[in-house]
């Protein structure tokens, strides 16, 4: 992966010194020849398709603005907004519909084209709903679509927020810089220490599912609960402490989702800005909730069946992206007679237990839909998620069964460990305004440097290292 190559960060370092050296008003030059020059090195012929969608996209939005002062039709900007998603899309089509067939355009490797498609769509909509006026410039606009630290794994930008700090030039400050160093500390932890540890137990299991039933599946779906949101919430972290880095901030993509108390909650704090990139260009479009119950349902339905699209191609996406829009509905059918339950056990919504069970069910249901999204196909989720309700074998949580799938007792604590890190970091962070870097950077000197130093040799001990290796013995001869 891009984020975790020794070469990729010796190009930032020399990034970074060529940009503030340079003049401020030459900045965004920087960044665009830096960027490319980078995505060029790990991505050579997805180049192709990010210039072919970054001129159609470009010029689509010129021609919307020329039509408009023509006082041309509506419906030919219509007419023009269509074709030019339409063209903005066919290379992510091409590049993803190999997964439905026995065909496709495999070869066709395009680094992050899922994401700086959809900010190429998000732009042109914006300049047809005139809340952004179009570049003129097609070098700034290529910048904004091509800006490295967020264009391979998100989050996903919006013109109108990320284009001013990108061509206005920043200025060296201290504080974000130190902020962004502390965003890839915490990104790499939760990579090394968090998703590639838990990640081995959940490759045993759905590598071999028939195998690894009932019990298994379950521990394994909340191992991958947790592995999937430590390594995206790593790359979302390793992303915008690169920009930090530059100066520009990226916006927050997760907001310690596992937290939620509902379906509908979750995905307000889930993948924010895909979430909110689908609510303001799909799901309103269609009508969002205005047009009565049914109506609603069916533009939920057909929302979440295109972001499972976006996320992959193969039918189990499209399966897991309806698994969502079935509880969002199921959800607000019962909502009455849940609040009614409620009153009747006497437990109110605001109080602890039952705020605890709310969180629970929808950590459940959740990892449910996670299994059918990590399984290897439609055919094979199903199945394991049968086993799930089928197959009683709950000794696997109390003998020594998990320690059989690939972490000994010493890395599976560890592990754990970790976890309970991330819990604890994440409820503090609940419970505060602004950020805990933000609150770390008010911190004496010696707390500071030392919460630094502690985090970078926990990660160089315990994660660097393949899991062949002793980590007992290397922990002693590390110190």
């Amino acid at each position: 992966m891009i984020f975790l190559s020794f070469p990729f960060y010796i190009a930032v370092v020399a990034l970074l010194l060529i940009y503030y050296l340079a003049p401020v008003r030459w900045r965004w030059v920087i960044l665009l020849v830096g960027g490319m020059g980078i995505y060029y090195c790990f991505s050579t012929k997805g180049i192709l398709l990010l210039g072919f969608g970054t001129l159609a996209s470009y010029g689509a939005g010129l021609l919307m603005k020329a039509l408009r002062e023509k006082s041309c039709p509506e419906s030919c900007e219509k007419l023009c907004l269509a074709v030019g998603i339409v063209i903005v899309l066919a290379p992510l089509v091409l590049v993803r519909q190999g997964g439905f067939t026995a065909g496709g355009v495999a070869s066709w490797q395009a680094l992050g084209i899922a994401y700086y498609t959809l900010q190429m769509i998000g732009y042109m909509v914006d300049v047809y709903r005139r809340e952004v006026s179009p570049e003129k410039n097609l070098a700034k606009y290529a910048l904004f679509v091509s800006f490295f630290p967020q264009m391979v794994l998100g989050p996903i930008a919006r013109y109108g927020q990320l284009q001013p700090q990108l061509t206005q030039g920043r200025l060296f400050d201290p504080a974000k810089f130190t902020r962004g160093l502390q965003k890839l500390l915490w990104g790499f932890f939760l990579k090394m220490m968090i998703a590639d540890r838990a990640g081995v137990i959940v490759d045993t299991v759905f590598d071999n599912w028939e195998i690894y039933t009932g019990s298994y599946v379950l521990a394994a779906g909340i191992l991958y609960s947790v592995q999937l949101y430590a390594d995206f919430m790593a790359c979302v972290c390793i992303a915008r402490g690169l920009a930090l880095l530059f100066g520009i901030e990226l916006r927050d993509n997760f907001a310690r989702p596992y937290f939620a108390d509902s379906i509908r909650e979750f995905w307000g704090r889930w993948h924010i800005t895909l979430s909110t990139w689908l609510r303001d260009y799909v799901y309103i479009p269609l009508g969002g909730n205005r047009k009565g119950k049914l109506r609603k349902y069916m533009n939920l339905a057909i929302t979440f069946a295109v972001s499972g699209v976006w996320h992959g191609s193969g039918y189990k996406y499209i399966a897991w992206g309806l698994m969502h829009a079935m509880y969002q509905i199921v959800g607000d059918i019962t909502a009455k007679w849940r609040g009614k339950l409620y009153r009747l056990i006497r437990m109110e919504e605001t109080e602890l237990a039952a705020s605890v069970i709310k969180k629970a069910f929808t950590c459940f249901w959740v990892m449910l839909a996670w299994i059918m999204f990590r399984a290897a196909s439609l055919k094979v989720g199903v199945k394991m998620l049968v086993s799930v309700f089928t197959v009683r074998n709950p000794w696997v949580f109390f003998d020594d069964s998990l320690f059989s799938l690939g972490l000994d007792i010493k890395e599976f604590m560890l592990l754990l460990l970790s976890i309970l890190l991330l819990l604890a970091v994440s409820y503090r962070q609940s419970r505060m305004e602004g950020e805990l870097g933000e609150w770390l950077l008010r911190q004496h000197l010696l707390l500071r440097w030392g919460i630094y130093l502690t985090a970078l040799l926990t990660i160089v001990v315990f994660g660097s290292y393949g899991y062949g290796f002793d980590t007992k013995d290397f922990i002693y001869g590390g110190f």
